[in-house]
């Protein structure tokens, strides 16, 4: 396609001489050559990007751009770029949850909107970026409506808590900040006299209070004749005001606040009109809560052992064969599944046969405090053993429960309450010794539950009831973002990152990222909240996905929603492409319930160019195997999230202002390989798009590739070599300057 210049006007002398500064006539401002343009004049001979698109042999697909939604709201330079250059954008953060929940759960999604109305009225499209993902997540919110919840009891049965107190009476000045008034403190109590102006003070400063939860406040109080005065409960950033009626006797005069606005509250009076005396000994805050019981929490999951559920917390050991979950079968009591163990006869150790009740994700500690209980059978009469064990195998101590299971020839149940020995500290698995008996015997357990016992007023939610409260959250979250596209946005990441780079399974697949399976770092546990640890493995995503189809439909939505899994590392050399064939594998059980539908595969793609000639054409190589697994799918195929660094001999990434010329050009020629490769390989029904991640360079403060040459225009929008292989790259040519 011949290159065009479409900068009019006074621009077109300026363009003779410099390189192109956003493409388009529509910018409304002139630009002055850089201060080095040696060998960069050609860039302005290049057109729009998204002209080098043949859009006859690519009816569907996007060229696409990541920019911040304010940037393009506000009308500006981005704005302008983004309408010239691409096809569609992607917002970088204002379509994520936590930018759009708030602690509460209240949604605010006007920033959206705006976004929305913004790019319609200029006929560019929207990617949505994302509605299912761990990371930048309200873990406030979220994890507040899965905490324990407070026993339910009569409310005359509640305890009252101190939360603070101030005594004046332990003070010999005004302890608090000013507010310019300084009541004084006589004889132990606080002393208000009437400035003859209004005026305020602290009583209490630095209480830890819990938001939405009711507090009181309570001061002994008198004053020189009756009134009141308003109270402030809260912090400067919200806080929940009422007022307080004393009389002219010692009292303690109370006032109820349903709903704390702060983690870290104070409270101020304020006398206001009142034009006597106050005096006050002490003030507190308060809240009441449900006397402490003993809580049960059970550590395993499917004890009563249903079929096609997870058994991974039972570990049966015959002799001569490996260890393996336990098989759930029908005859246990009460019509319950159990547990078959069969014996060998004339044992060498009383532990040949074994079967073990396992916690893996829980060490417990000696002296913990545990409840057990369990149907127990035998095809005799038989006794047993209990140890306790570490990973099953890992033998710890002799003697587990204080009395282990005599069997017999009809069910029992065992329940017993004890503590952890001293020396089982760390176990994770009780042992059963099941060649006591030396015989060939046949053992049966079922309705297996291991509990923790704590004090305390909070009963935990069960799995279900947090699946139940979290796939609610999900539907109200997806319900209020397509309400506030308007069915706009018809294709989106449903689901982002959803794979680790970890196979602890050993089933030749990653893992999906979870901090309950410890296939991700522990900062990465504290800092981001991962649906599927609740949701499970298969439900996450098909939840997601049919949540978004069916709020799409109800909001306005034309057509055919289109949904991708997005991920990172789908071109990695150093393991041969594992984690894409792994997302494949997982898309395929995703969509084996012939319910969910999965419609592309988004590889984000954030790369740099490699010095070493090795290293660079192994990169290329599996970027080619990459195209070739996607294409292989039959999934829609987009490049999500393109952006590039570089990397020297050294194996350093180099900063902007330390690119040479060459590695620019290297840069351009590796944007002009990934560009053509993708059309080479991807078939036409297959390509979505491509979409740039960076439009600039990054500034050397940026939180993403901070001081790396990442764009395609440098820092004040003037073209790049990059922009050049890019551009190429769409022809199907080679960057060749």
């Amino acid at each position: 396609m011949k290159h065009t210049n479409k900068i009019l006007g006074t621009m077109l002398l300026a363009a003779a001489v410099s390189t192109s500064c956003v493409d388009d006539d529509k910018l409304g401002f002139a630009f002055e050559k850089p201060a080095s343009i040696e060998g960069m004049e050609y860039l302005a001979d290049y057109d729009a990007l998204k002209a080098y698109v043949d859009r006859s042999a690519n009816p569907n697909f996007k060229l696409g751009v990541a920019l911040a939604a304010d940037d393009y709201n506000a009308g500006g330079v981005v704005t302008r770029l983004a309408n010239s250059n691409f096809d569609e954008m992607t917002a970088g953060n204002a379509m994520k949850y936590a930018s759009c929940v708030a602690d509460n759960g209240a949604m605010d999604f006007g920033k959206v909107s705006t976004f929305v109305n913004n790019a319609k009225e200029n006929g560019i499209t929207i990617y949505g970026h994302t509605l299912a993902w761990h990371s930048q997540q309200n873990n406030n919110y979220l994890n507040g409506i899965i905490a324990p919840k407070e026993i339910p009891i009569d409310p005359n049965a509640k305890n009252e808590v101190e939360d603070k107190k101030t005594n004046f009476a332990d003070y010999a000045s005004f302890p608090f900040y000013v507010m310019g008034y300084k009541p004084d403190i006589i004889d132990g109590v606080l002393t208000s006299n009437n400035p003859t102006e209004w005026h305020q003070y602290f009583v209490l400063d630095g209480c830890p209070t819990e938001q939405g939860k009711a507090y009181k406040v309570t001061a002994m109080i008198r004053g020189s004749k009756e009134g009141q005065l308003n109270v402030q409960f809260g912090d400067w950033g919200g806080m929940e005001t009422g007022p307080l009626a004393f009389s002219t006797e010692w009292e303690e005069q109370t006032i109820q606040f349903n709903s704390a606005l702060a983690g870290n509250s104070f409270v101020v009076f304020q006398p206001g009109s009142f034009d006597g005396t106050l005096e006050i000994k002490w003030v507190k805050v308060s809240h009441t809560e449900a006397p402490a019981i003993e809580i049960f929490n059970d550590q395993l999951t499917n004890g009563e052992m249903v079929a096609g559920k997870p058994m991974n917390n039972f570990v049966v050991r015959e002799a001569g064969k490996g260890d393996v979950p336990g098989n759930p079968i029908a005859g246990g009591p009460e019509g319950k599944n159990c547990i078959k163990i069969t014996s060998i006869a004339n044992p060498t150790n009383s532990w040949d046969t074994q079967f073990f009740i396992y916690t893996p994700d829980k060490a417990w500690a000696g002296g913990e405090k545990y409840k057990i209980s369990f149907w127990y059978k035998a095809s005799e009469a038989a006794g047993s053993e209990s140890q306790c064990h570490g990973e099953p195998g890992g033998y710890k101590h002799y003697q587990m429960l204080p009395t282990n299971p005599s069997f017999t020839t009809e069910w029992q149940y065992y329940e017993a309450t004890s503590s952890i020995p001293a020396s089982g500290d760390g176990m994770k698995s009780i042992a059963f010794n099941l060649n006591v008996n030396k015989n060939q015997v046949d053992y049966y357990f079922a309705d297996i539950h291991w509990y923790t016992v704590e004090k305390g007023n909070k009963i935990p939610l069960t799995p279900e009831e947090k699946k139940d409260t979290l796939t609610w959250a999900m539907d109200n979250w997806i319900t209020g973002m397509m309400q506030a596209c308007e069915g706009y946005v018809t294709s989106w990441d449903v689901v982002n990152e959803a794979l680790s780079g970890d196979d602890k399974d050993g089933d030749g697949w990653y893992d999906l990222q979870s901090a309950t399976r410890n296939t991700v770092r522990e900062d990465d546990k504290a800092n981001n909240f991962y649906w599927q640890d609740y949701l499970g493995d298969l439900d996450y995503v098909r939840t997601a996905v049919g949540l978004a189809r069916k709020r799409f439909a109800e909001n306005g939505g034309q057509g055919e929603l289109k949904l991708f899994i997005n991920d990172y590392n789908l071109e990695s050399d150093w393991d041969d492409n594992k984690k894409l064939k792994s997302l494949i594998h997982w898309i395929q059980e995703w969509e084996s319930d012939g319910v969910t539908k999965i419609d592309g595969i988004g590889s984000q793609m954030h790369v740099s160019c490699y010095a070493d000639a090795n290293i660079q054409k192994s990169k290329e190589e599996h970027v080619v195997k990459m195209l070739q697994l996607m294409k292989e799918s039959g999934k829609l195929c987009k490049i999500s999230e393109l952006d590039m660094g570089f990397v020297d001999a050294n194996d350093k990434s180099v900063k902007t202002e330390d690119l040479t010329e060459e590695q620019h050009k290297k840069m351009a020629a590796y944007y002009s390989f990934i560009v053509r490769k993708y059309f080479e390989i991807i078939p036409a029904n297959q390509r979505y798009g491509i979409t740039q991640w960076c439009i600039t360079d990054a500034p050397d403060s940026s939180g993403w590739r901070g001081g790396e040459p990442v764009g395609l225009w440098d820092s004040n929008y003037y073209r790049k070599h990059t922009y050049a292989g890019f551009a190429d790259g769409l022809q199907g040519k080679e960057y060749s300057k």
